[in-house]
């Protein structure tokens, strides 16, 4: 008998809630006007930026970037979470069908024990193959630097950086490109003290 008492207690339960849900009845006229909320909104996370390599437009002519994952270990993540890389130093270059990321600098985690990362060891590039050969064709016949532009988090959480193909830059292209952006620093000002 108790069991009957049981189900009928759950079924009667079910079609409370059935009724609160489709609107129905004395109970769910009331909840009518409130909006439905079937999934809970995400949020846009933006990139979070790590590190920024700004001496690379400077010293090189930047043509085609392109995002690329980093084979990470884990305390190399938390350490980059930290905010603590420099990339200024460093350069990618084409091994065995590979593209390796050199002389990054990410500094040892300082809550990890012995199982530590070395801070400049040569980290795997996570590209396509047809971008692989493509940058490793740039490097070999043209003689162009894959230059890595900035260290960020993506959207979802995981490390990526910006790699370009560059070509070095002679030193009077350089005194050009100081003097341009000098110029525009001056206009700019001018502009305001005016307008």
């Amino acid at each position: 008998m108790a069991a009957v008492a049981g189900q009928s207690v759950r079924s009667a339960l079910v079609l409370f809630r059935l009724a609160l849900y489709m609107g129905v009845g004395e109970f769910g006229a009331a909840f009518t006007k409130m909006p439905r909320v079937t999934m809970a909104e995400k949020k846009e996370r933006p990139h979070k930026i790590i590190a920024d390599n700004r001496k690379a437009r400077f010293n090189y002519e930047i043509g085609e970037v392109v995002e690329a994952g980093i084979a990470l270990t884990g305390t190399e993540v938390k350490s980059l979470r930290n905010g603590r890389a420099a990339i200024a130093e460093s350069y990618a270059d084409a091994k065995n069908g590979e593209i390796w990321l050199i002389n990054a600098n990410i500094p040892e985690y300082l809550q990890a024990s012995r199982f530590n990362h070395a801070p400049k060891r040569p980290r795997k590039l996570l590209l396509h193959k047809r971008q692989i050969r493509k940058l490793a064709a740039a490097v070999e016949r043209e003689g162009m630097t894959i230059v890595p532009l900035r260290l960020f988090f993506n959207e979802r959480g995981r490390a990526k950086i910006d790699i370009a193909l560059g070509r070095g830059k002679k030193l009077h292209d350089k005194r050009e490109t100081e003097k341009k952006r000098s110029w525009d620093r001056e206009r700019g000002r001018l502009m305001r003290v005016k307008g």
